[in-house]
């Protein structure tokens, strides 16, 4: 039987919600308009995500935001920036201190919030959010955020492969091509955890967040 999301030794990862994967001014829609992709879907995720964000506070969920970016030159990019995806560097994706690798306005982060910057897909590598979730007694993980088949997908992986029963939200994730948002999907909900609509932990956590509250 499936495991059920609840408030208990839970954290909230939300990946990459920056402005150059999901404003049409971003680094990641100009893109797009030479290589025929959108961030229809990685927008349609903000709304998710925020009330993820929202109901994980008030429920005294921890909030983890991770932000994708590189040195302003790129020379801590590897072979993905300087050879896989060159691009990056041309278009300026995500560059630190730059608009484009902010956090999105609707994702500000709060007073006890966390932030991981990190310079390759996963969250885990070369970060200390393994430390962190160490330090507060975290075993289970909601995951939401963008593009589905690449952070949140590695992401969902190297969760796994610690231990971490992780859940990932089928509505609060985007990817720049549909298809491979479901592929991410259907591998990440066979093998590395749950995908399920953020209804459910809402739910939950809005049971916990009108229990502190009474």
């Amino acid at each position: 039987m499936a495991p059920k999301p609840s408030t208990d030794r839970i954290a909230l990862i939300v990946v990459d919600m920056q402005n150059g994967f999901c404003r049409d001014e971003g680094s990641t829609a100009k893109l797009g308009q030479l290589l025929d992709f959108d961030i229809t879907q990685c927008k349609a995720a903000i709304e998710p995500c925020a009330k993820l964000v929202k109901a994980a506070r008030a429920a005294g969920v921890p909030v983890i935001f991770t932000r994708l970016q590189w040195r302003p030159d790129y020379r801590d990019g590897g072979v993905l920036t300087d050879e896989l995806l060159p691009g990056l560097v041309e278009g300026r994706c995500c560059a630190a201190g730059s608009w484009d690798a902010e956090l999105i306005e609707e994702m500000a982060p709060e007073d006890g919030d966390f932030i991981i910057d990190k310079n390759r897909y996963s969250a885990f590598y070369g970060t200390p959010l393994a430390s962190i979730l160490s330090s507060l007694d975290i075993r289970n993980l909601v995951v939401c955020g963008v593009t589905t088949n690449i952070c949140v997908e590695t992401t969902v992986r190297d969760a796994s492969q610690r231990d971490f029963r992780t859940f990932i939200m089928r509505d609060a994730t985007g990817e720049i091509a549909p298809e491979r948002h479901e592929w991410a999907l259907t591998t990440m909900d066979t093998r590395f955890g749950w995908v399920i609509d953020s209804s459910e932990v809402l739910s939950a956590w809005g049971r916990q967040g009108a229990a502190d509250a009474a």
